[in-house]
């Protein structure tokens, strides 16, 4: 697959240039021969932004392999948690969910790599110069991939997006897929309690949510360990800059307040489960993240 875009600006600051950073972490995955994850349209979006152009997307520019606290420990975590997703997105389809939503979308491309069944829906939730980055990319390819059962909406979660949903075609009648994947962090805690308040109205019985969250509160050690230190310095992106610093708001016991059965697991669990994937350390920059699987009865 050949690339015809040229750099794109617009979307190498802020939240995008996380998104930036997942893209080339899966870059690099794809590349392994041992991959949780493969998505060839990866590397794209990041040679296509000025920020990301001299980033590696092959595990060959990666010379100290895992060992390195970005593009090897925190890049095989994205990868982890890429794997667990599309494993819990493709269960809720295979138990019959036909639309599956992905809030804060971002530059995956589940439409493109996973095989959907041809009555599913996926409608791809994100603020506009986020989707118009990733459709230009997409456009610019020599053997331009086709989705026809994807569905841009373009919103702010901190608006009513809910609205351009079913302004788009959704159907809060039918069971549904949520995915909020490395999203609520760039999100104010209020915004963070609406949003649910707003996937809950929007649930029949059957859906299933998955989302990534934290709990407690980091501490500023954590600044100082290499993770945090080689994000910051060779991308520059600040882990431990989310829009809201005070405590997250107890979603997990929210849902379970609304009548949805939650479970709540550490990234460490499907490390042990796949068998590769990275493991606890000392003061460790993963400990505090949680994935959240729910189901509405």
């Amino acid at each position: 697959m050949g690339v015809g875009v040229d750099k794109i600006t617009g979307v190498d600051e802020g939240v995008a240039l996380t998104a930036l950073l997942v893209a080339a972490a899966r870059a690099i995955e794809t590349h392994r021969p041992d991959a949780l994850a493969r998505d060839t349209y990866a590397e794209h979006f990041v040679r296509a932004a000025p920020a990301a152009a001299r980033w590696p997307v092959h595990p060959r520019d990666v010379p100290d392999g895992d060992a390195d606290p970005l593009w090897g420990r925190l890049g095989r975590y994205f990868a982890l948690r890429t794997r667990a997703l599309d494993d819990q997105l493709l269960r809720a389809v295979q138990l019959g969910a036909r639309q599956v939503v992905l809030l804060g979308a971002g530059l995956d491309a589940r439409a493109y790599r996973l095989d959907w069944p041809p009555d599913c829906v996926l409608y791809e939730v994100d603020r506009p110069g986020v989707l118009a980055f990733k459709q230009r990319v997409l456009d610019g390819l020599d053997n331009r991939p086709l989705a026809p059962h994807r569905v841009t909406v373009e919103a702010d979660f901190r608006t009513d997006w809910a609205a351009a949903l079913t302004a788009a075609g959704f159907h809060p009648d039918q069971p549904t897929a949520w995915l909020a994947e490395g999203l609520l962090l760039h999100l104010p805690g209020a915004v963070e309690r609406d949003l649910f308040a707003a996937v809950d109205q929007l649930s029949c019985s059957g859906s299933t949510l998955a989302y990534e969250t934290e709990i407690g509160v980091e501490s500023a050690a954590l600044r100082d360990t290499p993770v945090h230190t080689a994000t910051r310095e060779r991308t520059g992106v600040d882990l431990l800059a989310p829009v809201d610093a005070e405590p997250r708001p107890d979603t997990l016991a929210d849902l379970t307040a609304r009548g949805w059965s939650t479970t709540a697991h550490t990234p460490f669990e499907f490390t042990r489960h796949y068998g590769r994937g990275p493991l606890p350390e000392p003061d460790d920059a993963l400990a505090a993240n949680r994935w959240v699987f729910a189901v509405r009865p």
